[in-house]
């Protein structure tokens, strides 16, 4: 893709405007928290510390939003304590120094930028805490003042967390959608699976259920049962429902067994639908009596035999577990002592070090964005400086906050942060010249803008930078600034540091096009294994470890979806591929969720403890391991990978010779989607 392309397909998504669904309830808790901190503040403080205490509540109220499964309180108290430590440092240093503060600076945006590592939510906190740096270190005339300062900030995060704990808004919300959404993704599959029996299944409605399934010790004390059984559940039903479906171990193609089969697979659908949105909403199982009455049947036997007949049965049995699970309970909660429990904050403190420490590597794209996002920051700081407007933190303010490790986001965000100011400073303007507001007006509508911008945040950021810029037009109006003394600055500043973002990726990128290769032969040796746990449960079932294809599966989960956002991130870049075209990769992503699948329809199938050792086995375990560890290395180095290893213990007349059963047909699969990964990698 070119550069030109590259610019008008992010531009196009910066501005873009998403349907999605709105929290009004949550929108306007965090609306009232903001504004009993400025009310406050003004009636008691005057405008200065109102405008303190209105960052803290507006940014902790921020933070709450971001894609964390951690408790809200929490984040809000994160953000509210750290911006509030922002404050009372930057003011430190910078009152006394230029300079000195700059080197501050540039040490707070590099940490900033680092932290990246520990996931989105604390790269964004710690981006905030920058601004806010910025913002605040203009506004004290004392170090008694900046203290003030400072603590009506962390005020103003506590308050936010506080409303969070007395006023909860669906308790427990984001965890049920998320388990909801598994079950869901599960009943489509079911039903697509009657129609395609090689139907493809994204994990990672899985994957976001584990995460929320992952809770704090307090966390774990409260949880309904409904919210902690039927993910595991789910994630057994899958590979039932795979084998069931599948002809080469499940039913024949055609005949009563077909239809036998259809018919389990849409009574499944709607059994995992009624679950979904019994566990959503919290109501009772509603069940269609008819699908009821399939799984029922007794004349299974009659239709099915051997392993699509234990499919049938196990799929029964684990749908009966499913509707037990996830009828709510009346005062129940679920054994914190089974939970997957998340560390606390203190307990969190070396592995965001050790993901930090991870990161200081060259070619790490967490590292190469700390810097460009610390070089383009102390840049913007010395042209706001430089330039004859007031209020030149906003430059690199805006630089800081629309700066990702990624090019499609920077830019985009660079774009729609520039686009969504030019309309909330407009349309501040023409309500500030119509209304003369004075100072308990203007925080008023300080008050509805941020309301405004809670409620359509996840619609666009360039819907939510419209409101976030009418809301800092109107809070600077509360302190007596006329909108022609900030709207002219903010404009040009704003677009001063939209430029510096955007040629600071440009001078200085990390582009993901290069690394997919990289990604893809990490995936590749994730799944082998996986084969290879699976397999070795065949070859010793009574010594191998369970737990060990449980991990296996979770990393090679992890490794596809690293692969997946790799790809999405390079499909909006302005490079060349280099070596994987996309066809390449289109063809080399299904060999391998197919070989993912291969293995799938094996796990559904494993023996219990007390079975016998199965012949060949054990070989072909150690052969899948040595030929996806030997083709991972082939794919890094740009060459067409071999599987010479499983080829020769599939043709091996003593495998040939063994009883035909769900191991030599899913055997078959798996050399079936090596060789498709060769095809698809050859030059």
């Amino acid at each position: 893709m070119g550069w030109l392309r590259a610019l008008k397909d992010t531009a196009r998504g910066g501005m873009k405007v998403e349907r999605a669904r709105l929290q009004p309830l949550v929108a306007l808790r965090a609306a009232v928290g903001l504004a009993i901190v400025i009310g406050a503040g003004l009636a008691l403080l005057g405008p200065g510390a109102a405008a303190s205490s209105a960052f803290g509540a507006f940014t902790a109220a921020i933070a709450t939003f971001q894609q964390s499964w951690r408790p809200r309180p929490a984040l809000a108290l994160v953000s509210g304590l750290t911006l509030a430590v922002s404050t009372f440092v930057g003011y430190l240093v910078g009152s006394r120094d230029t300079l000195a503060f700059l080197a501050l600076l540039a040490a707070w945006t590099f940490l900033a930028g680092l932290l990246w590592a520990a996931g989105p939510t604390a790269g964004i906190i710690a981006s905030g805490n920058v601004a806010i740096m910025l913002v605040t270190v203009t506004l004290p005339t004392s170090v008694a003042q900046a203290a003030g300062h400072a603590a009506m900030i962390a005020a103003g995060g506590v308050v936010q967390a506080l409303l969070i704990v007395l006023f909860p808004v669906r308790r427990w919300g984001a965890q049920r959608d998320a388990l909801a959404d598994a079950l869901a993704a599960e009943a489509d599959y079911a039903r697509r699976l009657r129609q395609d029996p090689l139907a493809p299944f994204d994990p990672q409605p899985l994957m976001k259920a584990r995460d929320a399934a992952t809770v704090t010790v307090r966390q774990a004390r409260r949880r309904p049962a409904e919210l902690h059984g039927a993910r595991g559940l789910a994630e057994r039903i899958r590979p039932v429902l795979a084998s069931l479906a599948d002809p080469a171990v499940g039913a024949p193609a055609e005949g009563p067994a077909r239809d036998r089969v259809s018919e389990l697979l849409a009574a499944a659908g709607a059994v995992l639908d009624a679950a979904a949105r019994a566990i959503r909403h919290g109501e009772p199982v509603r069940l269609p009596a008819p699908s009821l009455a399939v799984l029922k049947a007794p004349d299974q036997g009659d239709l099915l035999q051997g392993a699509p007949l234990r499919a049938a049965r196990r799929l029964t049995a684990l749908l009966d577990d499913v509707l037990e699970t996830a009828e709510p309970g009346t005062g129940r909660t679920a054994d914190p002592g089974a939970a997957m429990l998340r560390p606390t904050l203190p307990a969190l403190v070396p592995l965001v070090v050790k993901a930090v420490r991870g990161e200081l590597r060259p070619g790490s794209a967490v590292l190469r964005h700390a810097l460009r996002v610390t070089a383009v920051t102390c840049a913007g700081y010395a042209i706001g400086r430089a330039l004859p407007f007031g209020h030149g933190y906003w430059a690199p303010m805006a630089s800081v906050m629309v700066m990702r490790p990624d090019f499609t986001q920077t830019w985009s965000r660079a774009v729609a942060r520039f686009g969504g100011t030019l309309v909330g400073v407009s349309v501040a303007t023409a309500a500030v010249r119509l209304a003369q507001p004075g100072m308990y007006l203007s925080g008023l509508l300080a008050v509805l803008s941020a309301g405004l911008m809670y409620a359509l945040m996840r619609t666009g950021y360039a819907v939510a930078q419209a409101c976030v810029s009418a809301y800092v037009v109107f809070l600077l109006g509360m302190g007596g600034l006329r909108w022609d003394q900030t709207v002219p600055d903010r404009v040009a500043l704003t677009l001063v540091g939209g430029v510096l973002a955007m040629a600071g990726y440009a001078l200085y990128p990390a582009w993901e096009t290069p690394r997919l290769r990289t990604r893809l032969a990490d995936w590749l040796a994730a799944g082998g294994r996986y084969a290879h746990a699976v397999l070795t449960r065949y070859a010793d079932p009574g010594g191998s470890r369970p737990e060990d294809v449980r991990r296996a599966l979770l990393a090679t989960r992890d490794a596809r979806i690293a692969w997946q956002e790799a790809l999405g991130r390079a499909e909006g870049e302005p490079v060349r591929h280099r070596g994987l075209s996309r066809a390449a990769a289109d063809g080399a992503a299904d060999a391998v969720a197919a070989l993912g699948r291969a293995v799938m329809l094996l796990e559904a199938h494993m023996p219990d403890r007390a079975h016998a050792p199965v012949p060949g086995a054990a070989r072909l375990a150690a052969a899948v391991r040595a030929d996806t560890g030997a083709g991972a290395k082939a794919v890094r180095e740009r060459r067409a990978p071999q599987w010479g290893a499983v080829r020769a213990v599939l043709a091996d007349p003593g495998w040939e010779a063994q009883d035909p059963g769900v191991l030599r047909a899913a055997a078959r699969h798996v050399l079936e989607a090596l060789e498709e990964l060769s095809e698809a990698l050859r030059p």
